[in-house]
Parts: C-alpha cells; structure tokens; sequence
C-alpha cells in the first residue's frame, strides 16, 4: 500500500495541468479508487483532492511570481477554465490573490510533494479478528451529519439524545443477529474522508436480511462479506478514535486486506455511567488486497 500511495502521488505530479485518473492507476496496482483514497486521506491527514490543489497553487504561485505569463494563461496551464476560478483556488490555499502575490512577492505557503514510508512501531495494540457475515440489515434512526475526525461529534450527540428512552429499549429488542446491542453506524462516507463533509449516521441495531424492520425506522442493506473487527479500551471517544486511525497507518499497511465500500459499526459492549470511558468494537468491511 505504500508504494501505491507513492505512485499516487507521482501521478499527481505528472497530471497537474489536468485530472489524474486515479481509478486506472488502482486497477493497474490491484486495489480499489475507495481504499486508495481512504488511505491518502488518513496518512497524509488531508484529501486527495486538497493536496491536488495544494500542490497546483504551490508550483503556480512560482510562475506567478516570475511572470510566467498573464493569470489567465496561467489559469489554463494548471486546469483552470478561468482567471476567477483560478484566484478563488489560490487565495483559498495562500491567503492572498495572485495579483498581490506578483506585484508582493508574497506570501506563500508551500506543500512539498508528499513521500510515504511505513514505520510499524505497534504503538497502538490492535485486538483485532477476522468475520465473514451473511447479508443483514441495520435498522434504526438516520440523520446526514458533518464527519469530525475528533472528539465528540455535537450532531451525532443530538440525534442520539433526541431519542426516548423507550425507543433505545425497543431498537435494542429488535436486534437479533451480530453485531449485537446498539450500534453506532456510518455509511454513504466520503472516500477522501473530507472533514465536513456528509455521512449518514444510524442509531439502530443489526437484523438478519429476512426480518421486517417497522416502518418507521430507517434501513441499510448490508451485502455478505468479510469484516475486520477491532477491540478497543479505554477513555471514551478517544481510544475509539485512536485505534480507528491505527487501521490505516498500522494494520492495513501490514495486513493483505482493504477497504471495501459499505458501513462501519461501532458496538458498545461496556461502559462507565457517564460513557467517560467504554469497550468497543470497531466494525470495517474489508476484502482481499
């Protein structure tokens, strides 16, 4: 996986002016444009899509300070259909325009081109196994809330406390194969994991793919395949959230699985009264690398 990130990254090189296709490059390395994208995003801790502008403004911000040509032809030369569009992405990325920077100098802020290499330290136990699933079904309550890499997400907090206690009772009643007990669900994640960007989060629980979820719940087919299961312990969300970026930058560079679409799970199996701290389970679907 690392070096297909590198190669990633010098197809990005090589495709500054233009789009880089990153779907032909993961067919060509045998992995997927989702778990491709996935693991950019977790190691570089920016998306792909961000270092591709990053990188267009780093090596632009050059030309426009040498006078390489009026905006415009510098517009073009780096994928932009107009001079508009163009210092919309450069004052976003430098703070300033390109006019002031060519008449200024500056400032700018550069982003060297990214080199990964895997430094497998096991800093983070990973208790982890290994499940094949039938098909199922999640069944419970969705709301489309804006992904937050850390601490506690404020609208995913809401929707759960907006539930009675009684209708926890009754999720909790209708769950009837693994995982079991309530769970914390996302599904429909940008691959590029954009912070701010939309998820649909699921308070519910898992059935069997022949049981009839009520009508007024909120449903997500889930396909048969294999699931990497993760063990964590410790302060709530953190250890969660510790172990979940440890699958990219640990486990799935040393293991031969990948991300496959679909949701991820997470079940509460203990936790303090005031959920200061918690055992979990971190669910991932996974495939053969």
């Amino acid at each position: 996986m690392i070096s297909a990130l590198n190669q990633l990254v010098d197809l990005v090189e090589e495709h500054l002016g233009d789009e880089s296709d990153v779907q032909a490059l993961a067919v060509r390395l045998g992995t997927t444009e989702y778990h491709l994208r996935r693991m950019f995003s977790s190691l570089a801790g920016m998306p792909l899509s961000e270092y591709v502008r990053r990188r267009r403004m780093t090596l632009a911000a050059a030309d426009v300070v040498q006078g390489e040509g009026d905006l415009l032809s510098i517009a073009v030369r780096y994928g932009y259909g107009s001079a508009e569009a163009f210092g919309r992405a450069f004052r976003a990325v430098h703070g300033v325009g390109p006019g002031d920077v060519r008449r200024d100098g500056g400032p700018l802020r550069t982003q060297p081109q990214l080199r990964f290499r895997l430094t497998v330290e096991g800093s983070t136990p990973m208790d982890t196994r290994l499940v094949e699933r039938p098909a199922f079904r999640l069944v419970g309550h969705a709301a489309r809330v804006p992904l937050i890499h850390q601490g506690i997400n404020p609208h995913i907090q809401q929707h759960i406390t907006a539930l009675p206690q009684e209708e926890h009772l009754r999720l909790k009643a209708l769950s009837d194969t693994d995982p079991g007990g309530l769970l914390q669900v996302c599904d429909d994640l940008d691959p590029d994991s954009t912070e701010g960007s939309e998820l649909t989060y699921l308070h519910g629980v898992a059935v069997s793919r022949d049981t009839p979820a009520p009508g007024d719940l909120d449903a997500i087919e889930v396909p048969a395949g294999k699931w990497a299961v993760f063990r964590t312990a410790g302060p709530h969300p953190q250890a969660l959230q510790t172990t979940w970026a440890a699958t990219a930058t640990e486990w799935f560079p040393s293991n031969p699985w990948r991300l496959r679409p679909g949701p991820s799970l997470v079940a509460i199996l203990e936790r303090a009264d005031d959920f200061s701290s918690a055992t979990c389970e971190l669910w991932l679907p996974v495939e053969p690398a």
